[in-house]
Order: structure tokens, then C-alpha cells, then sequence
């Protein structure tokens, strides 16, 4: 099962987060000018553990893989992400929770946020964990990368729209040249993680990086990588950032399966002192044992997509039909088991541009029966096809049994999501995909949200096949003019009215919103705050 993979947005960047899955373990394959990073467990039998009181190492498990790629300007992958914001850091960074930006490697948050140019001074002493000073020409380089034509990385759909370029002031300052007032992008430079230019420059590098190699400036370096089992990380001694590490050693192991997962952290045997991604069907027993479980509800979603291409899934009312035959309370009920809420919009309810969509799908099957017969649809049998996250596949019988109700004889498929989506880059035939998405780990703005899953060349509206029909080219269209719209009031409103022509056409479209739910010792752990999207943050913990 591969929970880590979160969908993202140009298709070489998919591929390039899923190519690590065949990587051999990087810690033996590093270059020799990273040799002090490199050093580690030589095996995957050796967690990193031991030490004692406040030195003792961190154990943390992950219910993602470890797999995916590491290269900040190109992964979705959840323990990747999680792994690099204790690895690398931006201009600004953002706290995981309200996602207000500070300051990283830039000294200060600049002052005005409507401004076309901000300039940022690097923070004095800041060196990468080879030793190697962070300059103005490492910054210039990352950003370069970004925004150049001729890549195609993830990060680009999070820049290029609204970021016209950055340039060398002088050895230790910078400044971005932005193409109209942009204050959400602030906020955006967290994903613009400085990595230094004399190790990434290098033939092959990009690679190295897909595969694991981290080399950054943040408060814990990258100690060995050993994909599909373990990831560890020692603190930096000459870190001088706005987050020193707390945490002597940390290893960081990666367990999808949901009862293993669990077994690590609880138990008077366990292994580890805080979990990610706990099952709802555990909470109490964890709790009973004395760990603390908390849950962050955000854009986690399930959502359902459809091949417009595929008769009759081009006739809004069919997919209209399948989304208000779903009881969705039954599906909180009994597969979330209250930890989360039928979809109202696109964004979730806590989302700060939430607002109740003008076409809810609410529970009605007899709503859903009379658009099928509108639509001349009868007989109508559908294949889902899947993937094997473990709360989507318990959601799936649910949805299996409202469609069953009226009518609509349904078929589960559930799969690998390396599987499910290679199908989708192999242009296969599909009717419609369960799978799940959260893009609250790059952001809580409406607007990098709602450009991560519609847009004209955006990957999942080349899965959908729906980017040339004459609504998509409309919506489009307004999806830009609120981008640059610079009243933050005016601009919600545009974001919201947009999100009800999304909400109506039902192309791509969550079913449910979830919790995810976070499981640790507080008697061991200060600091731990559950995150709303997959992976932790431990940049402010430290032990009890």
C-alpha cells in the first residue's frame, strides 16, 4: 500500500516522485564531497538508536513510504515533505499549523505584503551541512529552477503565475521581483527550499536527490537514508535558524501497515514514541495506555474523478447523480467513525476561504435516481477504480451500497496508487477513481488549492479529460482573474463563486473530509502539535 503519494501537478513530476520506489539505499551511494552527510547505519538492521536522558535518539514512524522522491521542488511524497522541512529551509518558513510565515534563511518577514518586490538579507552565518557557507547564489539558483520554462517541477505551479523572477543583490541579500501584488506568496516560499548549488549543479545530482540525497541547512542533517525501511538525522552543531534542534538523533522509520504501525508505539515494548497516520479503530486503545491522540482536520479528502470522455460520465447530471446517491454521513459514521464531515465546497470547513458551495450534495437518492433517468441513463455498471489507502478502501463498501440502491451495479478495485496512476499517465480507459488527496501540505490558500487540481494544463485535468470543454475554458479564466485580483475580500468572493461552478460540475470532487489522527508519548514529548495533512513536525518538540 502506498499512502505517500500525494497527487501532484505536472506529469514529470510524478513520475520523478515515484521513481525512487527501485532506489537502493543512498547513505552507500552519496558523492565524496558529502562524505560527513553520508555517514550512518550501513544497513537497514540498524535504526540509528541508542543514547541515554536527553541525548537518547528520537524514534518516529511514518505511515508512509520512505520511497518517493526527496527533491523539494519535485515531491508530493508525505515522509519526503515532512523529512525536508526538518532538512532544508526556505526564506520563510511557515508553522505547520496556522501556516503563518517567519523567518528561515531571510532575517525578516518583509514588511509590506502588496508590495511588488521583496527583498530579502540572508541570515548571517547560515552554512549547509557539508560546511559550505548559504549565499545569495544558492537562492538565485533554486528559484531559477523553478520558474525556467524548459523544468517541469511541482513547485513551478506554486511560483510562475505570480513570481516574475529573483536576483543577486550582493553576496548575502536577494531580491524577488513579483509580477503583480501577491501576498499569499509569502506564505509559498516555505516550498522553495535553499539547497546549496556547488552539490546540486553536479551531472546527475537531480537524480541523487529523487533517490534521497538531502543535503540542506536546517537544524538536522540527513544521516543515512534507507528506502522502504528507515530514515535518520542528527542534529546540525552549526545551525544558527529560528528552530535549534532538540533532538540529538532521530530515525525515523517508515511502516504502512496500519497494525505494525501501531504495535511500534504502543505496548510496554514500544519502540518508538510518536506515530502519524493512527487508525480511528485504535485511538482508544492507545489512549488507554497512556498515549496522547490528537486529529487535524483539514483538506484531507476522498474524492471521486471522472473520465468526461467516457460516455455517460460527459453528462454533468450522471456525475451529479453518483455524488448525491453516496450517504456520506453513513460513510463518517461508520468508516471515519466521526473523524470527519461530508464535503460542502471543494476546500474544507476550517479552509480561511470556506464557503457552503451553492450545489451540496447532500443524501438523496431519489435526486440521483431522477437525474440518471434525465440523462437517459439505465443499466448503468461501474468498475471504481481504486486506491488501497487504508480509510478509503474502508470508505469504498459505502459507496459501493449507494450505488448498488439505485440501480447502478458497482465493482471495487482497489490497487497500489502507483498502479492506479500509472494507469491514468498510460491514458487507459477508466470510468471513475476513488483515491485520496491533501494539498494542505503546501498550503491553506484557496487559490495555490484549487490551481494544484483544475487548470488548463494541469495533470489531473488531463486524467479527467475535461480542460477543452467550453465550462473548464471559463473557469480557467476566472481562476486567473482572481489570482490577480488585489482587494482580499473581492478575491475571496471570485474564489468562492468559482469554486460552485466546481462544485456543479462535479469533474473532480471530494466525497468526505477527514481527520488525521497523530499518536504520541506526552510523557516522553513536549511540543507535539497534530498536523491536518500527512507526516509531522517536531521543530518545536523536545523532551519531557
Amino acid at each position: 500500500m502506498r499512502d505517500d503519494v500525494i497527487r501532484d501537478v505536472p506529469a514529470p513530476g510524478r513520475r520523478a516522485l515515484l521513481r525512487g520506489a527501485g532506489a537502493f539505499g543512498v547513505a552507500a551511494a552519496l558523492p565524496a564531497v558529502l562524505g560527513a552527510c553520508s555517514a550512518g547505519p550501513q544497513s537497514t538492521n540498524d535504526t540509528g538508536s541508542g543514547g541515554r536522558g536527553k541525548d537518547r535518539t528520537l524514534t518516529a514512524v511514518i505511515g508512509y513510504g520512505n520511497d518517493g522522491s526527496w527533491d523539494p521542488a519535485q515531491t508530493a511524497s508525505a515522509f519526503s515533505m515532512a523529512a525536508n522541512n526538518h532538512v532544508y529551509e526556505g526564506l520563510l518558513d511557515t508553522d505547520p499549523i496556522t501556516r503563518v510565515p517567519y523567518p528561515a534563511l531571510g532575517t525578516e518577514v518583509p514588511e509590506d505584503p502588496n508590495a511588488t518586490t521583496w527583498r530579502f538579507r540572508l541570515r548571517p552565518g547560515a552554512t549547509f551541512h557539508d560546511g559550505k557557507p548559504v549565499t545569495a547564489d544558492d537562492v538565485v539558483f533554486v528559484f531559477d529552477r523553478i520558474l525556467d520554462p524548459k523544468t517541469q517541477t511541482l513547485a513551478k505551479g506554486f511560483f510562475e503565475s505570480w513570481l516574475k523572477g529573483v536576483r543577486k543583490v550582493d553576496a548575502g541579500t536577494v531580491e524577488l521581483a513579483l509580477k503583480f501584488p501577491f501576498p499569499d506568496g509569502l506564505s509559498r516560499l516555505t516550498l522553495a527550499k535553499i539547497m546549496p548549488k556547488h552539490v546540486f549543479e553536479r551531472p546527475g545530482a537531480w537524480d541523487d536527490a529523487i533517490k534521497g540525497l538531502a543535503v540542506g541547512s536546517g537544524p538536522y542533517r540527513q544521516t543515512a537514508h534507507h528506502p522502504k525501511s528507515n530514515t535518520t538525522f542528527e542534529a546540525f552543531d552549526a545551525y544558527n535558524g529560528p528552530r535549534p534542534p532538540a533532538f540529538r538523533k532521530m530515525n525515523w522509520l517508515t511502516i504502512v501497515d496500519a497494525a505494525s504501525r501501531v504495535a511500534r508505539i504502543s505496548g510496554t515494548d514500544a519502540g518508538a514514541q510518536i506515530a502519524d497516520n493512527i487508525p480511528y479503530a485504535n485511538i482508544g486503545r492507545l489512549e488507554q495506555g497512556g498515549l496522547k491522540v490528537a486529529g487535524g482536520a483539514g483538506m484531507n479528502n476522498l474524492f471521486l474523478m471522472f473520465d468526461t470522455q467516457h460516455k455517460p460520465f460527459d453528462d454533468v447530471r450522471v456525475r451529479q447523480a453518483l455524488h448525491y446517491a453516496i450517504d456520506k454521513e453513513k460513510m463518517v459514521r461508520v468508516a471515519l467513525r466521526g473523524h470527519g464531515q461530508p464535503a460542502t465546497s471543494f476546500l474544507d470547513r476550517g479552509n480561511p476561504s470556506y464557503r457552503r458551495a451553492r450545489t451540496v450534495y447532500d443524501y438523496d437518492p431519489d435526486r440521483a435516481k431522477a437525474l440518471l433517468k434525465a440523462a437517459g441513463v439505465t443499466g448503468l455498471h461501474i468498475n471504481v477504480l481504486a486506491v488501497n489507502v487504508s480509510w478509503i478502501v474502508d470508505c469504498l463498501p459505502t459507496v459501493k451500497a449507494s450505488w448498488d440502491a439505485i440501480g447502478v451495479r458497482t465493482t471495487l478495485a482497489p490497487q497500489e496508487t502507483t498502479a492506479v496512476f500509472t494507469k491514468m499517465d498510460q491514458r487507459q480507459d477508466y470510468q471513475v477513481v476513488a483515491a485520496a488527496s491533501n494539498p494542505n501540505q503546501f498550503g491553506l490558500d484557496a487559490d495555490l488549492i484549487m490551481h494544484y487540481n483544475y487548470g488548463p494544463q494541469n495533470l489531473w485535468m488531463g486524467y479527467t479529460r475535461w480542460a477543452g470543454h467550453p465550462v473548464a475554458r471559463q473557469l480557467f479564466k476566472d481562476m486567473d482573474r482572481a489570482t490577480r485580483e488585489p482587494d482580499p475580500r473581492r478575491k475571496k468572493a471570485m474564489v468562492q463563486d468559482y469554486i460552485d461552478v466546481v462544485a456543479e460540475q462535479a469533474v473532480l470532487y471530494p466525497v468526505v473530509h477527514n481527520e488525521l489522527m497523530t499518536a504520541w508519548d506526552p510523557r516522553l514529548l513536549t511540543g507535539i502539535r497534530a498536523q491536518p495533512y500527512p507526516g509531522i513536525n517536531l521543530l518545536q518538540a523536545k523532551w519531557v
